[in-house]
């Protein structure tokens, strides 16, 4: 397959114009995407269109990736139905800093002819004055032409400020300079940035004379309709600070089995034959979650490491699975500060550890893990409470510093859903 035929395949493909897949086949084509730095972190939504680099790469082509210094100033009106808060200058340049990192982990920089590039287009700008933008760029588009767009009619209602309404101007100068000094030809994007990726073609048709390219791939959707990518608490991020390890893993893990087909073929590298492998499976025994313990572990090794990964498993293995002592054990202090971001947890004094604490008395008066004396003494004798994967059978068992994990954390279970994490500090 080529490039053209493996992002059909994937169901990549939303738009594209007419002759780019035989401009694919005449050889190395360069391409690339914008990412405007709107948020300290990228999210899974991003990383669709990532993949399209990805894909790019992958089949000999040459990928940029494009981050908005520029356009991140101005605001994007594609999608949205109000206009955007503006970002404080000095929040944009600390964005562009993470935005660049976290792009640097899906694509080789280093790998020949093809090596991915990344570019900032506030370089195309910032020795730029109003007047020579005006001149420059603004008189090459008809307002005719720019109040076509959706982006632009879907908020002619609510309204659009000027600053908005020139981001496709914008948009499309990037195309143009990107073509002349890097030789770039196709930009690619979200289905939402149509109108403005077909604005950069045409500005180098008029600019130029010279003829680009535009691809779009589908937004990612759930099969109500609702954008793919949010968990309860929000956006799933790519930074581990704003969405644990641990969390990304579960989202991956927690996904229907009706999006398994559109989620394999979208963030998966595996081949065609082996995700039809793994879907196979996965019908036949869907109760096993075969496909999303594949896709979990793929890209949570991805996005993070081999290690997070494995620590996202130890940490969901002593939530909800049937861990044992030496499951517990084996958890580093990395693994357990995983598990204390989704269970409730207490603090204690290491002072009162060397002091002797009862079991009740940490139950029901250092910590609220049970409303009173009585109801830790029921629970311990209805055989409920363990204290690091061991039953508690006596009322009066003292707890000390040599209970505590790596000398700071105590397990405790008050049955089998109600797991608590004792910190002593």
């Amino acid at each position: 397959m080529n490039f053209i035929e493996e992002l059909r395949w994937r169901g990549l493909i939303q738009d594209m114009t007419p002759e780019l897949e035989a401009a694919i086949e005449e050889g190395m084509i360069t391409g690339y995407i914008g990412f405007d730095p709107t948020a300290p972190s990228l999210h899974i939504g991003n990383m669709v269109t990532i993949m399209l680099l990805v894909h790019l790469q992958r089949h000999g082509h040459k990928p940029i990736a494009l981050v908005g210094g520029a356009t991140g100033r101005i605001g994007d009106p594609s999608g949205k139905d109000a206009e955007r808060q503006l970002l404080p200058l000095e929040e944009i340049e600390k964005n562009l800093e993470k935005t660049g990192k976290q792009l640097s982990s899906f694509l080789d920089f280093d790998c020949g002819a093809n090596s991915a590039e990344m570019s900032n287009n506030y370089d195309f700008y910032k020795d730029m004055n109003v007047l020579e933008f005006m001149r420059d760029v603004g008189k090459h588009m008809t307002v005719n032409y720019m109040m076509a767009k959706d982006s632009v009619k879907n908020r002619l209602e609510s309204g659009l400020s000027y600053t908005e309404f020139s981001y496709q101007l914008i948009q499309g100068y990037d195309f143009k300079c990107l073509y002349e000094e890097k030789n770039c030809s196709l930009q690619m994007g979200g289905s939402d940035q149509w109108g403005n990726i077909t604005a950069g073609v045409e500005f180098i048709r008029r600019m130029l004379s010279k003829k680009a390219h535009a691809l779009t791939t589908p937004l990612l959707t759930k099969p109500d309709g609702k954008k793919y990518g949010k968990s309860e608490g929000g956006n799933v991020w790519l930074d581990p600070t704003m969405t644990s390890p641990y969390q990304f893993y579960q989202f991956w893990l927690r996904s229907d089995d009706n999006m398994m087909d559109r989620l394999l073929k979208t963030f998966s590298l595996r081949s065609k034959e082996e995700i039809e492998d793994i879907l196979s499976r996965h019908e036949a025994a869907p109760h096993e979650r075969i496909a999303q313990k594949a896709l979990a572990e793929e890209i949570t090794v991805r996005v993070h490491s081999k290690e997070a990964y494995n620590s996202a498993v130890k940490a969901s293995e002593l939530l909800f699975g049937k861990a044992k002592k030496e499951t517990l054990l084996s958890l580093s202090t990395a693994d357990l500060e995983a598990v204390r971001g989704e269970v409730r947890s207490f603090h204690i004094s290491k002072s009162d550890l060397n002091a002797g604490l009862g079991v009740i008395s940490l139950m029901a008066d250092t910590t609220s893990i049970v409303n009173s004396r009585g109801e830790a003494q029921r629970a311990i004798k209805n055989n409920a409470v363990s204290i690091n994967k061991e039953k508690v059978t006596n009322k009066d068992l003292e707890i000390d510093a040599a209970h505590l994990l790596h000398d700071k954390y105590i397990l405790l279970e008050n049955g089998k859903k109600n797991k608590f994490l004792i910190i002593a500090e």
